[in-house]
């Protein structure tokens, strides 16, 4: 019947390559075998119930019997009580496993209440995780987000350095003109020039670090804003552009 159908098509999807069935006809379990040619079904009656019960590991009833069509006591006179483990998985309802199957020794047999607290207890699972994922995604998003707006500090940063290094280079062209007088070699040159970055580096590390370190939206943009103010930026950029107009003209 449609049960037989929909657990064939679950044991055929974790890798099931054989299983017999059992059934009063052979009608349906044929229709079975054509619908699924890749698992090998045995087709049996069921005057060969204990029979193939007696050879299986794992046997699953769904009938639409009223009595019990496996229990302790069919069991104990097939002779099947205590020999090989099995595991009966009854997904019918009414029951066709009787409770007394679990007092066989090495028997062991789940229902539909069974399977429905492995339901629920996986539902809860997969909620705690949905949750974790949810929790993670938003943290990623955030994390992204703050990367977003970090790019907008390098302009920043940029003008902030082009600013310090025009300065730097004036004063240090006029220190030069001065130090000519000294007659100081190359090497020394060097080091004057070596020691002007040094200081303007020096002097931006705090700025910039402060400047990359905000993290919320809000605190970037507000650092964004006291840094332009701070070191006239924005007026330099708009000198510049000044400048680069007239050349053009």
């Amino acid at each position: 019947g449609k049960m037989t159908r929909l657990l064939i098509t679950h044991l055929a999807s974790r890798g099931l390559e054989k299983i017999t069935i059992v059934n009063r006809s052979m009608g349906r379990p044929q229709e079975l075998q054509e619908q699924f040619p890749d698992v090998d079904i045995e087709i049996k009656l069921m005057d060969d119930l204990w029979d193939v019960v007696g050879r299986s590991d794992i046997v699953y009833t769904a009938t639409s019997s009223e009595e019990y069509v496996i229990d302790g006591q069919k069991l104990e006179a097939n002779g099947l009580a205590g020999g090989r483990p099995l595991m009966l998985v009854d997904i019918s309802v009414p029951r066709n496993v009787g409770e007394d199957c679990d007092n066989i020794p090495n028997v062991k047999s789940y229902n539909v209440d069974d399977l429905k607290a492995v339901v629920a207890k996986n539902t809860a699972m997969r909620q705690k995780e949905m949750l974790e994922a949810e929790i993670l995604l938003h943290e990623e998003a955030d994390a992204f987000v703050a990367w977003r707006e970090s790019l907008s500090a390098i302009p920043t940063i940029n003008q902030l350095q082009e600013r310090a290094n025009m300065f730097r280079e004036e004063e240090l062209d006029k220190c030069n003109r001065k130090l000519s007088r000294a007659n100081l070699s190359d090497k020394e040159l060097e080091a004057v020039e070596r020691l002007s970055r040094g200081i303007v580096n020096k002097l931006l590390h705090g700025p910039m670090a402060h400047l990359r370190k905000t993290e919320s939206i809000e605190g970037k943009q507000a650092t964004l804003k006291e840094m332009n103010a701070m070191f006239r930026l924005e007026e330099d950029a708009t000198t510049r552009g000044r400048k680069a107009a007239r050349r053009r003209r």
